[in-house]
């Protein structure tokens, strides 16, 4: 099973994508965790890194590359990232969680010990960024959800929940693989 989990900055993509490797076995990478370390290798936060990648389009090439590259030669893989969905041509799965700038920044917030406004301010400013270069360099509209076999909120849903979501569509796929049928799993009355 190879899955993708994409979704903005503090959406919850990281949590789910833990919950899926656990639960499934499967090996986790995430695009995210690369970006913050090599902004931590540079001496930069990451809005000074992610101002780099907006004038080095190098950045995000080697991390998209990279994941791009592993997640389509494993086949028992969960990637985290905000293009997984779009880099890994070859996913089983391809999942977008959504939740509104103000629930995303008081995560990030939480998460990296900044007051709120800060925070609101970061993810506004690194979400227009990214959406900038992802159109620069791939000619990718993030807004665009199409590609997707799943869109939720993780405003709504907490990570169980979620989980229980993606464990349902897992199960469906796998009947799928096992009956050798393609397309839906639900049979239609008719």
């Amino acid at each position: 099973m190879r899955i993708t989990v994409s979704g903005p900055p503090g959406s919850g993509t990281t949590s789910l994508a833990r919950y899926l490797a656990r639960k499934y076995g499967l090996e986790f990478i995430s695009a995210g965790e690369v970006f913050r370390s090599l902004a931590r290798e540079h001496g930069m936060d990451l809005v000074e890194f992610g101002r780099l990648a907006e004038s080095d389009p190098s950045v995000d090439q080697m991390i998209d590359a990279r994941q791009k590259e592993i997640g389509e030669a494993s086949e028992k893989i969960v990637v985290e990232g905000r293009l997984s969905g779009r880099m890994i041509k070859n996913a089983d799965l391809r999942i977008w969680l959504m939740a509104s700038l103000d629930c995303r920044a008081k995560r990030i917030a939480r998460r990296d010990g900044m007051d709120e406004e800060e925070a609101l301010a970061y993810t506004r400013d690194r979400q227009h960024s990214e959406a900038t270069r992802y159109l620069a360099y791939y000619n990718i509209d993030i807004n665009d959800l199409s590609p997707y076999d799943i869109v939720l909120s993780s405003e709504t849903f907490g990570v169980d929940a979620l989980g229980a979501i993606v464990d349902t569509a897992i199960a469906c796929l796998e009947r799928q693989k096992g009956a050798g049928a393609s397309g839906s799993c639900i049979s239609t009355p008719g």
